[in-house]
């Protein structure tokens, strides 16, 4: 699903409202079909997609967790992210992308860095809660909690980067300790 300024990140979670004729079949077919789909971003010199060239390649693949129909054909959904996917080919491109898919892994051994990266961004988070950002308690709990430095950059990603490119780039990141680097980076910028 191409959307602008919208991407899907691992283990995070994606409210969207589907009402375009197009994404409704989609929809209709994912939900036929395992339950799973891709958030792709669209290319922000793009003013929409009308091919594969208008959007990234590499997305995040997620499970529908929940779909409410409503009377006038739209639909309101939660996505989960899965993983990092890269899209190898498509299948149709028309009236929405169908793509095989290539996992993609992190490359990471966790270091003492790792360590105090995860430790620094969660700093930065403190800050953030500090500044009047209000979180639910359940998820200020669960962030401070949080062994996985993966799913700690991706969890602070998903909530606190605004900026598609810079969204997209730290999606695209596959070495987790330049992805911690990176986010602490872009926190520091966008957040002060």
């Amino acid at each position: 699903m191409p959307l602008n300024g919208v991407l899907l990140f691992p283990n995070a979670l994606l409210p969207l409202h589907i009402f375009e004729p197009r994404f409704r079949q989609m929809l209709a077919r994912a939900l036929d079909d395992g339950r799973m789909m891709c958030v792709a971003l669209v290319r922000p010199e793009r003013q929409g997609w009308q091919t594969s060239d208008d959007f990234f390649e590499i997305s995040t693949v997620g499970l529908i967790r929940a779909c409410v129909s409503r009377n006038d054909g739209t639909s309101d959904l939660i996505l989960q992210g899965i993983r990092r996917v890269r899209f190898s080919e498509f299948e149709q491109e028309t009236p929405f992308p169908i793509a095989r898919i290539k996992p993609l892994k992190t490359h990471t051994s966790l270091t003492v860095e790792t360590d105090a990266l995860a430790a620094k961004v969660l700093e930065f988070y403190a800050r953030l809660k500090t500044s009047g950002r209000d979180l639910p308690e359940k998820i200020d709990r669960y962030l401070n909690e949080m062994s996985d430095p993966e799913m700690l950059a991706d969890l602070v990603a998903a909530t606190f980067i605004s900026e598609p490119a810079r969204r997209q780039k730290l999606l695209e990141e596959l070495d987790l300790n330049q992805r911690l680097r990176l986010l602490i980076q872009y926190l520091r910028e966008e957040n002060g």
